[in-house]
């Protein structure tokens, strides 16, 4: 028999997924495990299960209880014993070929995202070390297909839950009883249920964008042994020759390693300016240096207060931050006045620094893009724009300084995964904080009834990257109905916000519409745009069940003069868009 199993209730603030847990074995005592998991990271879970092995007649059979509960994310979780079932010479490629088959019908008829489990390794080898030249025995067949779906979720646009990862880190007798799966068909053991569904509950709020942004670092103890403003450069502990030293080198290689696939890195030290910094320039054993982090306070004010410096420079939420301090004292001052902010509990030998920190999930990804890959540097710059802003009174010489190039075009294929990232990452400036598959962002492209911009803003200190994205549907033939228009905070103050609105009254008159009419539907997060419409000159037409609605007729509009050049990739004519 089918399971649904909505227990959360109501909890305003907070998404809501609907998770259908689709597999061959029993999964009902991971069911609990998976909503503590996600709800550690933020998000309400409804569950879904298949009744007992009929996941490919639920995924095929429209009149199912799946398809009737509507899923948002399919997760699909099959046991070692079906998947290795046969055996035999291209076993593992005929499993691939199958969920490929299946992970397209999932997506064209559910127009859900799709999470594939990876296989616990549970078989004996029967040829010990030499396991991989007896291909067809289920031992081999398990490990081929897992490293086949490493090769192939990517380019199918499937996420991976990487449940052998985890086996081999815990211990697989963690994981799995031979007895247990004998009785009840019980693959993940239920001891491990907590550990399954804090993997789960991680991919699903970064779907929902809920991945913390930026690592704070604290330095002495921290980031090198010793107190660099007692015990000089030649006193502290970092390095070669030293457990200590190279264990917080460990720290430094890791938290250079999270800023090259795209989080930020701060500093947050209770330390004289120039002391702080020198290790930075002259330690020849320093990892990270002065141009890896993107905003540097290092003063004696308390670290609170530190922290929402940080967060306001650098223009994203405090709960975007995860602060790293060896101190148990300023860690609690930290989670008393700012609970928001994610304060892991180091252990006290800081060669479990790293665990600590990787363990916790803070940073769970599931894309890297170029941007990503740029986002230190673009952060960097952007601190260093506010730091002018902060030392001039003249807003628009400022403005006029900076030399600001808005370039916009529609939606395009290559842009694709970045632009459904920001999409399920953007909270703060998201005026329906609607969010989009993959899928749903693609079929937009050759929509002749949707309106598509994505617009980047460079200055002189550099590319800010994608800063705006918008969608709006025609919903009759004069009337743009706007779905989406969300911005980066980092660019706000800068008049982009009625640069964009030129780019879209300029390509909604294009598409032959009379009347632009936007929603504002307000969540926990996104009060600063509470006045967005109003601001821009939009009309209020009202309350529509929990949002408000506005208007603006375009036979009325001039466009407003703004502080930067603008520049359009390509130009809408009705019902077709056509190079310019």
């Amino acid at each position: 028999m089918q399971r649904y199993r909505s227990a959360h209730g109501n909890l305003p603030g907070l998404p809501v997924v609907r998770l259908a847990l689709l597999g061959s074995s029993t999964l009902g005592h991971l069911h609990a495990g998976v909503r503590v998991g996600a709800l550690r990271h933020g998000v309400l879970v409804d569950v879904y299960e298949n009744a007992f092995g009929m996941y490919r007649q639920e995924a095929a059979d429209v009149s199912s209880g799946l398809h009737a509960f509507r899923p948002d994310v399919v997760c699909l979780a099959l046991d070692a014993h079906h998947v290795a079932a046969s055996g035999g010479e291209g076993r593992a490629e005929q499993v691939l070929a199958d969920l490929r088959e299946l992970w397209r019908a999932v997506k064209e008829m559910l127009g859900c995202v799709v999470v594939q489990q990876t296989v616990l390794p549970v078989h004996w080898p029967v040829m010990g070390n030499q396991e991989s030249r007896l291909p067809q025995s289920p031992a081999s067949v398990v490990e081929s297909v897992n490293r086949l779906l490493r090769s192939e979720a990517e380019a199918q646009g499937v996420y991976l839950l990487t449940v052998d990862t985890w086996a081999a880190i815990d211990g697989l007798s963690r994981w799995f009883e031979p007895a247990l799966w004998n009785r009840s068909k019980q693959e993940v053991h239920p001891r491990v249920s907590d550990l399954y569904g804090e993997q789960v509950g991680r991919i699903l709020a970064a779907l929902r964008g809920k991945s913390s942004k930026c690592l704070v670092l604290d330095l002495d103890n921290t980031l090198w042994g010793g107190v660099i403003g007692d015990d000089g450069m030649e006193g502290i502990v970092l390095g070669q020759g030293s457990a200590v030293g190279e264990a917080h080198v460990a720290l430094q290689r890791y938290a250079l390693q999270l800023s090259e696939r795209g989080i930020i890195l701060a500093v947050c030290s209770k330390n004289d300016e120039a002391n702080a910094l020198a290790p930075f320039a002259d330690h020849l054993e320093m990892v990270l240096r002065r141009k890896h982090i993107a905003c540097f306070v290092a003063n004696w004010q308390d670290k609170a207060t530190n922290l929402r410096y940080i967060a306001e420079t650098l223009n994203i939420g405090l709960d975007s931050l995860v602060f790293v301090d060896d101190n148990p004292a300023e860690r609690a001052l930290v989670r008393r006045e700012l609970p928001m902010v994610a304060v892991p509990e180091l252990p006290e030998d800081p060669s479990g620094y790293v665990g600590t920190l990787a363990a916790a999930g803070y940073f769970e990804a599931l894309e890297v893009t170029a941007e990503d890959r740029a986002r230190a540097e673009l952060y960097r710059s952007n601190a260093e724009r506010e730091n002018l802003r902060r030392s001039t009174t003249d807003m628009g010489g400022f403005l006029q300084a900076l030399q600001m190039e808005l370039t916009w075009s529609p939606f395009d294929s290559i842009g694709l995964k970045r632009i459904v990232q920001l999409m399920n990452k953007t909270n703060q400036f998201n005026l329906t904080t609607r969010r989009y598959t993959e899928a749903e962002v693609a079929a937009m492209l050759d929509d002749p009834s949707v309106l598509t911009l994505q617009l980047r803003l460079s200055d002189v200190y550099g590319d800010n990257g994608v800063i705006a994205l918008l969608v709006g549907r025609l919903a009759d033939s004069a009337t743009l109905d706007m779905e989406t228009w969300l911005m980066s905070c980092r660019v706000l103050g800068r008049n982009v916000e009625e640069a964009t609105l030129n780019v879209l009254v300029e390509q909604a008159r294009a598409m032959g519409c009379t009347r632009i009419v936007g929603t504002y539907r307000p969540t926990a997060k996104n009060g600063m745009v509470r006045d967005h419409y109003q601001r821009l000159g939009f009309a209020a037409l009202g309350q529509q069940e929990d949002a408000t609605r506005w208007e603006l007729w375009l036979d009325s509009y001039a466009s407003r003069d703004v502080p930067m050049t603008i520049k359009g990739g390509k130009t809408w004519t009705t019902h077709t868009c056509t190079a310019s």
